[in-house]
This record gives structure tokens, sequence and C-alpha cells, in this order.
């Protein structure tokens, strides 16, 4: 019941609240002298609420006479009656005595009715005196095509004086006639029969209203008696409800302990499901993180292969044009008749094809001169080595990158087991 009545509570402030500012900004437009927050209104506050209809009053009519006693339950009453009586036959404001007892959000709406109508007067005489100061600057500002509406409505003002003069005229020439007439009515005796009958038909019409009060008043009284008795049935209801609701809470209900039992296996359950969530998305993150790593070393394998096949291309073009351009040395030099000594002594050995080969990284260099020789088997000799060479490398390389994808797996795989372990 106590959690009911606070969110009801909280419901009441929250309808209220856009009505609680622009009464605290009205407030304080008009002068009141009391900072006013928009907390003061959450709980009753009947002692702030009896202060604002006060002065507002005081404002509005600064002669009221209104009631300040507000200690007494009654003397509540009794104000809010007094006030609302008050702006109901000076101001024409109908207010909720039941709202603005309550003090609460729900009675800034009712004050919001008197402060809504001083607030427009002021800003009504506001503008009367902008409009009077925009009058007198532009006195000497004379527009002839602004002023045709005025000048209109003087010509049909002129019209109607003149007619309104004429009956007039008319009027006053009866005069002598009518002046006649009432002199003697003046002085004629009065009948006693006839006045005594209008005196007599006054004071029925009073003993009526008299009676018609009164009958109004027992029927106020009467209604006052019945409303005690509805507020005193509602008492004793209200009393057996909160008797019957204290035993329903004394009494523990049957299917509670079952209630509670499930609602732990719901939270273990409950944990469980959020550990295995947690592990289910670790994992898709490290697969999703091996998928990655395994693609760009795959990615750089390509490239480096790549790259080791242009660069043997790119040798075997070079050691190619070298030995094309030996032979065509070889061929271009000119036979003497001189002995095989001379030859000799004029053409330089043969020297073989020497070559170091310096493996560094993921690439190889070569290392060396190469001349064209004269015979075919250096030539076979100098392509085997090539070949053998090459197919040494290769095999080389695909050990280094089998040694790198191995390294690959092993690192995720390792990190995944570490992180399973914390």
């Amino acid at each position: 019941m106590a959690l009911g009545g606070a969110a009801v509570r909280c419901l009441q402030v929250a309808m209220s609240f856009r009505d609680l500012r622009n009464f605290t900004e009205m407030m304080r437009a008009l002068g009141y002298p009391r900072l006013i927050s928009m907390e003061n209104f959450r709980s009753p506050n009947f002692t702030l609420v009896a202060e604002i209809l006060i002065w507002l009053v005081q404002r509005y009519e600064p002669h009221s006479d209104i009631p300040t006693d507000v200690d007494t339950e009654s003397d509540r009453i009794f104000f809010i009656k007094a006030v609302a009586q008050f702006m109901a036959t000076k101001a024409h404001i109908k207010l909720n005595t039941k709202r603005l007892y309550q003090a609460d959000g729900y009675a800034v709406k009712e004050m919001m009715k008197i402060t809504s109508v001083l607030y427009s007067a002021m800003k009504t005489k506001e503008l009367a005196v902008g409009d009077r100061a925009e009058e007198d600057n532009s006195k000497f500002k004379f527009d002839l095509g602004s002023r045709i509406s005025d000048l209109k409505a003087a010509r049909q003002l002129a019209s109607e004086v003149t007619s309104k003069g004429a009956t007039l005229y008319d009027l006053l020439g009866k005069e002598v006639d009518l002046r006649e007439m009432r002199t003697a009515a003046i002085a004629r005796p009065l009948e006693i029969n006839e006045t005594e009958k209008a005196l007599r038909a006054a004071i029925k019409d009073v003993l009526e209203n008299v009676e018609k009060n009164k009958d109004l008043l027992n029927n106020v009284v009467s209604d006052e008696t019945s409303l005690d008795a509805k507020i005193e049935k509602k008492k004793q209801e209200l009393e057996r409800n909160r008797k019957r609701l204290q035993t329903l809470q004394s009494v523990r209900p049957a299917f509670m302990d079952e209630y509670e039992k499930i609602e732990e296996d719901l939270q273990k359950h409950y944990e469980t499901y959020v550990e295995k969530f947690r592990n289910l998305s670790f994992l898709e993150s490290q697969l999703d993180e091996y998928h990655r790593l395994e693609q760009e070393q795959f990615e750089e394998a390509e490239n480096t292969m790549r790259i080791m096949q242009h660069r043997l291309k790119e040798e075997e073009r070079e050691l190619m044009k070298g030995s094309l351009k030996e032979e065509d040395s070889d061929i271009d030099v000119p036979e003497d008749e001189g002995s095989d000594s001379d030859t000799e002594e004029f053409h330089p050995s043969k020297p073989h094809l020497t070559r170091n080969g310096i493996m560094a990284g993921r690439g190889a260099s070569f290392i060396g001169n190469m001349q064209g020789g004269d015979s075919d088997e250096t030539e076979d000799s100098e392509i085997d080595v090539d070949e053998d060479d090459e197919e040494d490398e290769e095999g080389e390389e695909e050990e280094e990158s089998k040694d790198l994808d191995d390294d690959s797996l092993e690192g995720p795989l390792s990190r995944g087991r570490r992180d399973n372990d914390f």
C-alpha cells in the first residue's frame, strides 16, 4: 500500500510538472517575494499554498478581508471556502476547493487560474504602455495611407451624431406636453388601497423568499448529516480493509517456498547461460582473429613467392644475356697465321663460372662473373648448376613457408588456451 501511494504521488507530480514550471515563472514575474521551487509541491504543503493564496487575494483586492488562521482542520476548511467564494464573486473564477485542500500538484492547477488572470493583466498593461510609447514616438510620423480606415470611421460617426442630434431636438420639442402630464401624475393623490395592496404583494414575495432560504438551509443540514454518515461508513470500511490487509500480509502463501526455489534455479541457469554466452563470444572472436591472421600470412606468402619468381626470372635473363654476349665476342675474334702458342697468348684462359650463393632472409643473391667458353660441356655444366641451385632455393623457400605457417597456427591457439585458462 505504501509503494502504491508513492507511485500515485509521483504520477500526480509528473502530470503537473509543466503547470509547476509555468506557475513558478508567473509568480516570479508577478513579484512574489519568496522563491518557489518545483520541489515544494511533491508532497502536500498547505502552509505554502495558504501563503500564496493570501498573497494572490491581496494582489487582486488589497482591501479584502480573508481569515489567515490555518492551524486547525476547521480553520483550513473555512479559509479555503472563503478564498473560493471571494474569487467567485470578485473575479468570476471557479476554484475546486477539494484540490486546493490537497495542497499538492493539483492545487497548482487551481492557483494557475488566478495567476494567469493577473499575469495576463500585467502583460496587457505592459503592451498598453509600449503602444503609448510607440504612439508618442510616431506622433510626428503621419501617414495618410494608414489612416484611411480611421477617416471612414470618423465620417460614419459624424453622420450618426447628426441623426442623433435631430432625434434629440424632436424629443425636446415634446417636453412641454410631457412636463404637464408629469406634473399632473405627481400631484395626483395616492390611493391607500392600491398602496396597501402593492405593499402586501411585496411582503408576500419576501416571505416566500425567506421560506425558500429556510428550506435550503434545512436541506443543507440534512445533506451534512447524510455526508457525515457516509464518511463514518467509509471510515469503518477503511478500517476493516486495513485489518484484512494486515492479516493477508502476515499469512505466508502456500506456494511461496516453491516460488523461491524456482527463482534460485532460474538464477543459476541464468549465470550458466551468461558464462556460456561469454565463452562463445570469446571463441568466435578468436576464430575470426585466426582467420584474419591466416589470410594475412597467405597473402604475405603469395607476395613473397611472386617477388622471388620475378627476381629469379630477372637473374636468369641476365645470365642468358651475359652468355650470349660472350659467345658473340668469341666468334668475332680473328684467327692469325701464327702458331697455336701465339694464339693462346692472345686468348685469355677459359674461366669457369664461379658462384657464391648467399641465402639471406627469404631471397637469394648470386655473386660472380661469367664469360663464355668454347666447349659445350661448360655450357651444359653451367645450366645444370643453375637448375640445381633453383631447386635448392625452392626447397628452402617451401620449408620456410611451412615453418611460418606452423608458427602462425601455434600463436593464436596458445593465446586461446591461455585465455581459457584465465
